[in-house]
């Protein structure tokens, strides 16, 4: 029977308990002097980094290059983009010697600085440019419709109508297909000659000409930087990115110029759904021709026959943009001995498998999520309408968990809030889904070269978040860094170790007869992926305290069976089963691997047998080859909606209710949910566990948690503060109780070793009285920042300074220092003491006596200090950051021009002008009452 006992303070849910005994014969750990992996570079936060107009220095590269470095940054991604206005002279042409001259020396300088450099494939996005020559550039298909009637002469010529394409080399007729109204097909391609000339009059009733043409998008790269400018590439064409690589090579040479990875960003190529040679392409893999096709290929019918063959369609589609671009991408850059990183997410494709293709996937964070944390702040008038999912990055994760891939990367904080607003703390709980989702090798959007002869504030991106020594902000952003610095150290160590496989049923998504192709954009999983029952079973189960990856049916293909446990490749995660939910087509090939897989020694989970086939050719065929593996089951019932056909070494486990499906395989759910909080897991390489724990409830949690692993002792690190400390366990029923205490908005990682572990122990708090107020008069001192620094203000307790009427000090952004001096009432002797600030707008630095007690950026705000109070009087300063907006705000108010860039110069959240005049002052400063807590520690 389960029990809930209760300890001073602690929830614990067991059935047995025994605490675990420090046995002197028991082989125990000490603590090390520190359990945090010594920091590389890439633990650290990485940048996009904007070059506008290729219009940089090496003066300016080294000095900005020290300062990012300084403030806790670990690489730069350079982005060539349109410029500023005003600079033309400065501007360097793309792939030039001068240019290639600015890459060479951030490189020499990053590696001063112990940082690294990634550059994108061509400039702005997506790739594309003057290496693409039209025949190369984005194709898409172009039907013109015809009538044509028995005994009436046909004298049109069948060419091309559309004057933009017209003249366009290699824009020709590649089909012509006439169905009549009695329903038979003709194709009359070869009836055509070049002139356009049909040689062709049906015998009877009336006919309609379907005639295909590979046209052109004419989609120009978006946001290029000068010597940039041009075409979007042809994705599904291994021809053109060859001759586009190599038409780059003749600049690069054989040389990376020491760059760590090339990136090809997200795919957003706009009516791109054709190649030259599809037609060959797609016979050649679905077994059938296309052209006699063309009406249920391009029209809306909503039938099962049109759903059939778009669905052979969009998987042709992805197989070329897999071998021909990402594969050839790839290996393009292992040319060069360096790393490929790639943006899948808005491809039309297997996400799966294209993340999977390169070294390093890279997902994309867009907008703003809500969370419970109080106090954090949201306005919805500066966030955009639309929530980060998490399950979209873990397309990204699970790719590269599943191959062995250790750095799973991701374009992080991208429009979080509107310019000018994003405060750290905002921050802090949108990077922690990120790494809930697996990814741990994260880059800032963005940074934006600036020369230090720009005005205040600098050149900046269009688009929020911009990460600059500009920003208000900067002076308190090695907080954020170092946190995601901490929590990426131990992200990139050892294995991810999540315990199941879903299989995702992509053809579920393929076969619809709506629309012609299907790119998976992010903007879009309202449509392809949140209807899906894939998609809340996976929520579901994650919401239970289960782990998993995605794999597609390439991967399974590759996959084998080993000790029980399923893997695609030596290097990668190791699974306890593999689960398939609910899906309405599957292929039989992909069935037959669920049951090759099991006889290997797999447990394979079904939710539901699958009942058909996706596809147009053969189907029949195919659907009774499926039906033949299903029927060749013999189950046996086991109770409990249990079906079980053993096989070989292994089993296929049927049943609806998966989570007694995992618990008859033995995969248990974390129970740490149930309080709320959210983790992932990560298998050491000392054979131990890490759990990185995260609240983003309202309330805090003070509670013993079972954890799913066996365990004598844990260590307990906190990476806010880098401190850390031994506690003891509490086993109950094969799992390890561990006391953790979270407020909201904390995060906490625990490590478990199979043995005790001794040395520093973990402090655990508890209030022991009443907050001691700090009274009396308070200094305000403004430290830095503008338009200029307002005068000296003495405040009877501290107040935001927003809230003064002086207009120097509504208008100003940058730092201020509140100071003050006490002395702790008669009497006072705790363990310790906490610092509960009061209200922070936005971020604060604390000194106490003269001695630094760290930073406050993000909820709580708060800060154990009683090591640094003394007998008698002291003091306290508290350094405050706020945000750039009121500084912008009077500057649109006063006219000032500050945003004078080409392309798409500088616009709002929501994509139209940017004016800040009509903003309200933003809150600023500190607002008491500041507070002492007496603590005890246990």
């Amino acid at each position: 029977m389960l029990v809930k006992m209760k300890l001073p303070g602690i929830t614990l849910l067991s059935a047995t308990l025994a605490v675990t005994a420090l046995t002197a014969g028991a082989q125990k750990k000490t603590v090390a002097t520190t359990p945090w992996p010594a920091v590389v570079k890439e633990n650290k936060p990485w940048t996009r980094w904007w070059w506008m107009g290729n219009a940089v220095d090496k003066e300016n590269i080294s000095s900005l290059l020290k300062t990012y470095s300084d403030a806790g940054i670990g690489g730069v991604e350079i982005v060539p983009i349109y410029g500023a206005k005003g600079y033309e002279s400065k501007y360097l042409n793309y792939l030039t010697p001068q240019w290639f001259a600015m890459v060479d020396h951030t490189v020499t300088e990053s590696r001063k600085n112990n940082m690294g450099t990634d550059i994108a494939v061509g400039t702005g996005w997506p790739i594309g440019g003057p290496q693409a020559g039209i025949e190369d550039a984005a194709t898409c298909l172009l039907v013109q419709r015809y009538t044509v009637t028995a005994g009436t002469p046909f004298t049109e010529k069948i060419k091309i109508t559309n004057p933009k394409q017209a003249n366009l080399p290699g824009v020709n007729l590649q089909a012509l297909t006439a169905y009549s109204d009695d329903g038979n097909t003709v194709d009359l391609t070869a009836k055509v000659n070049a002139a356009g000339e049909l040689n062709w009059t049906p015998e009877k009733g009336q006919w309609q000409l379907y005639a295909a043409f590979a046209g052109k998008t004419l989609q120009q790269v978006k946001r290029a930087a000068p010597g940039g400018e041009g075409y979007t590439l042809d994705h599904f064409s291994k021809t053109a990115l060859q001759n586009y690589l190599r038409k780059t090579d003749s600049a690069y040479g054989k040389s990376s110029h020491g760059i760590r990875s090339f990136y090809n960003d997200s795919y957003e190529v706009y009516g791109a759904n054709w190649t030259a040679d599809f037609f060959t392409e797609f016979e050649k893999r679905r077994g059938y021709s296309l052209k006699p096709y063309l009406r249920e290929l391009t029209g809306e019918e909503l039938s099962e026959k049109v759903a059939r063959i778009k669905c052979d369609y969009r998987e042709t589609m992805a197989d070329l943009m897999l071998e021909n671009f990402t594969h050839t991408f790839n290996s393009w850059a292992h040319g060069k001995k360096a790393f490929s990183l790639n943006q899948a997410h808005g491809s039309p494709g297997n996400l799966l498998d294209l993340y999977a293709g390169v070294d390093i996937a890279e997902a994309e964070t867009f907008g703003s999520s809500a969370f419970a944390i109080p106090g954090l702040r949201r306005d919805s008038a500066d966030v955009r309408n639309v929530d980060p999912d998490p399950n979209m990055l873990k397309f990204a994760s699970s790719a590269a968990h599943v191959m062995g891939h250790p750095l799973i990367s991701s374009e992080t904080f991208t429009w979080l809030t509107e310019h000018f607003k994003t405060g750290l703390s905002q921050c802090k709980p949108e990077v922690e889904q990120v790494f809930l989702s697996g990814i741990n090798h994260v880059f800032f959007h963005g940074t934006t070269y600036s020369p230090a002869s720009a005005p205040w504030p600098g050149w900046l991106f269009y688009a929020s978040v911009n990460f600059v020594p500009s920003n208000s902000l900067w002076p308190h952003l090695n907080g954020l860094n170092d946190y995601i610095t901490r929590c990426q150290s131990i992200l990139q160590s050892g294995k991810p170790d999540n315990e199941i496989s879903i299989y995702w049923p992509v053809f579920d998504a393929w076969q619809n007869a709506k629309g012609m192709d299907m790119p998976l954009k992010v903007h879009d999983i309202d449509e392809w992926l949140h209807p899906t029952p894939f998609y809340a079973l996976v929520t579901g189960l994650q919401s239970r305290g289960y782990s998993m990856d995605f794999i597609s049916d390439h991967m399974l293909e590759k996959a084998r069976s080993q000790q029980g446990q399923l893997a695609v490749t030596d290097a990668g995660a190791r699974y306890k089963v593999l689960l398939v939910p609910k899906a309405t087509h599957i292929p039989a090939q992909t069935f037959q691997q669920f049951i090759r897989l099991a006889g290997e020694g797999a447990t394979v989970i079904i939710q539901q047998l699958p009942q058909d086939v996706p596809g147009f050719y053969q189907a029949d065929a195919k659907r009774a080859s499926l039906n033949a593996l299903v029927k060749g089951l013999t189950f046996t019932n086991k109770g409990n909606g249990i079906q079980e056909y053993s096989t070989g070494k292994g089993r296929i486990v049927v049943c609806s209710e998966v989570e007694t499906a995992l618990g008859y395989a033995g995969v248990q759910r974390e129970q740490l949910t149930d309080n709320g909080l959210k983790f992932i897991r990560r298998a050491a390489t000392d054979g131990n566990k890490y759990y990185y724990l995260v609240n983003h409830t309202a309330k805090a949690v003070d509670a013993v948690l079972p954890l799913n692993t066996v365990a004598g002792g844990a260590l307990l690190m906190d990476p806010q503060t880098g401190s850390y400390g031994a506690t003891a366990v509490v086993k109950q029923n094969g799992t390890t109780g561990v006391r953790v205490q979270l407020q909201p908005g904390e995060a906490m990682i625990v490590k478990t070793n199979k043995t005790p572990i001794t040395g520093a122990k973990w402090a655990y708090i508890e209030k022991a009285g009443e907050p001691i107020a700090i009274n009396g008069q308070w200094k305000l001192h403004f430290t830095g920042g503008g338009p200029v620094l307002p005068a000296d203000q003495t405040l009877a307790t501290p107040v935001l300074w927003s809230s003064l009427t002086d207009t120097a000090i509504t208008n100003f952004s940058g730092t201020a220092a509140y100071s003050t001096s006490f002395t702790l009432p008669a009497g006072s002797k705790a363990a310790d003491y906490l610092l509960l600030p009061g209200k922070v707008d936005e971020s604060a630095k604390v000194w106490i006596n003269g001695k630094y007690v760290g930073l406050l950026w993000s909820i709580p705000y708060q800060a154990r200090v009683g090591k640094f109070l003394q007998a008698g009087t002291n003091t306290i300063t508290i350094e405050v950051a706020n945000l750039m907006a009121n500084r912008i705000r009077y500057m649109d108010r006063n006219g000032i021009t500050w945003r004078n860039y080409h392309e798409i110069n500088f616009v709002n959240i929501n994509y139209k002008n940017f004016d800040a005049s009509n903003w309200k002052v933003q809150p600023s400063g500190l607002e008491g009452p500041v507070q002492l807590v007496p603590l005890s520690i246990q």
